[in-house]
């Protein structure tokens, strides 16, 4: 399996990038996220990748994070999500906002994106909410021995994922837990019963 393409950029285009790697020009379709990060033809680059085998044609996918590449293979776990559709919504924003869209059952996000109708959009937040919320939760980097206890701590770690100051608050108001971990567990929870 191809994990991974390091080379000389040779073709730029909306939906792609030809990258010549020892002598192999590699065809990788990209999201418009991932395009953003591509630099001009003739300079190198280096792209996280997954190949898509079928009968018929074998596709080469790349991303700019591991984490885009997580969320690609996680959209094309759900039923009626194929490759062309996951790349849609990933050209759609950045993944942190696509996660916290799963995470907080924003159907709305994703019925914007060419392609997916209510059904798809209401079985992508189903399929994957859980899973999605339990990674926000493990990847929030909460700031250890900050001067202001628990609560500090979890309104900021819930900043840093993006949400505003208004609602932090109204998720830590309904929140409980000793840690600040506990408390954004509880918090994002909460978020999303409310939802």
């Amino acid at each position: 399996m191809i994990a991974a393409v390091s080379g000389e950029i040779l073709t730029r285009r909306a939906d792609h990038v030809v990258i010549d790697a020892a002598g192999v020009g590699y065809r990788l379709a990209v999201s418009a996220e991932t395009l953003r990060t591509v630099p001009p033809v003739g300079e190198r680059i280096f792209l996280h990748a997954h190949l898509v085998a079928r009968e018929d044609s074998l596709a080469l996918y790349g991303f700019a994070t591991e984490d885009e590449r997580e969320l690609f293979l996680m959209l094309t776990s759900v039923s009626g999500v194929g490759p062309k559709v996951a790349m849609a919504v990933l050209s759609g924003g950045a993944v942190g906002d696509l996660l916290r869209a799963i995470a907080s059952g924003d159907a709305k996000t994703f019925q914007a994106v060419p392609g997916i109708g209510k059904r798809t959009a209401e079985r992508i937040i189903v399929e994957l909410r859980e899973k999605v919320a339990g990674e926000l939760e493990d990847s929030i980097s909460v700031p250890s021995g900050s001067a202001g206890g628990p609560r500090e701590e979890a309104h900021d770690g819930l900043i840093g994922l993006g949400y505003t100051p208004a609602e932090v608050e109204r998720l830590l108001a309904a929140a409980a837990g000793e840690t600040a971990e506990e408390l954004i567990g509880s918090a994002l929870r909460h978020g999303r019963a409310a939802a």
